[in-house]
């Protein structure tokens, strides 16, 4: 059976979504079908404007409503604590802890050579000026909480060598990776509240 043009096209929309298989994506055509005008109407407002009303945040380069998010903006945050992420989802499912209380770098990706995203790709040197700025603060700490995947694994490394050869005064920066509680591949957005916080707690030094 050949479902009308219109379906089809919605499918297809959503089959793009990660996570969204040819099944997955007609269930959702046809639940949208039969819902009425308004929640469409609605659903299709919140993502026309979704893009525009969406900031990234000038210092930590995380998703905001102004220029400066909300952890950004927060005086209380201890700004000589960097967490360092691979994206701003990542960020958020570590403030779901309630335990940390430094500030955010979002690097909005990770070094891979196969997709031909180097270092300057990503928000690499703006955190490696980041740094530099506090370095006249004493015990600065940079926790690199990129996923545990080989290019995460990579992109850490990367950091840490970058930072490393800054030639800041010894003992001034701290580079710690986050610890034990993820397995080696994990995505940070699919881990559990538990998990994350023994993995915080459990950072060592690089």
């Amino acid at each position: 059976m050949s479902l009308p043009k219109a379906i089809r096209d919605v499918v297809a929309v959503f089959e793009r979504l990660p996570g969204i298989g040819p099944k997955s994506a007609t269930r959702l055509a046809f639940y949208l079908l039969n819902v009425p005008d308004i929640f469409c109407e609605e659903f299709s407002d919140a993502i026309g404007v979704l893009k525009k009303n969406i900031k990234i945040c000038k210092k930590c380069f995380s998703v905001a409503d102004t220029d400066l998010c909300k952890v950004c903006a927060d005086k209380s945050r201890n700004e000589r604590e960097i967490c360092v992420v691979d994206k701003a989802i990542d960020m958020l499912a570590i403030e779901r802890m309630g335990v940390f209380k430094g500030v955010y770098h979002v690097l909005g990706g990770v070094i891979n050579p196969l997709e031909h995203v180097g270092p300057e790709d990503i928000k690499i040197f703006e955190l490696l000026e980041r740094v530099r700025n506090l370095e006249t603060l004493d015990k600065i700490e940079v926790l690199i909480a990129t996923s545990l995947t080989m290019e995460g694994e990579a992109t850490a490394l990367y950091i840490k060598n970058r930072i490393e050869k800054l030639g800041i005064k010894d003992g001034v920066v701290k580079i710690s990776r986050i610890g034990s509680g993820l397995p080696v591949g994990a995505d940070l957005e699919y881990a559990d509240e538990a998990t994350l916080s023994r993995a915080m707690n459990g950072r060592k030094n690089m």
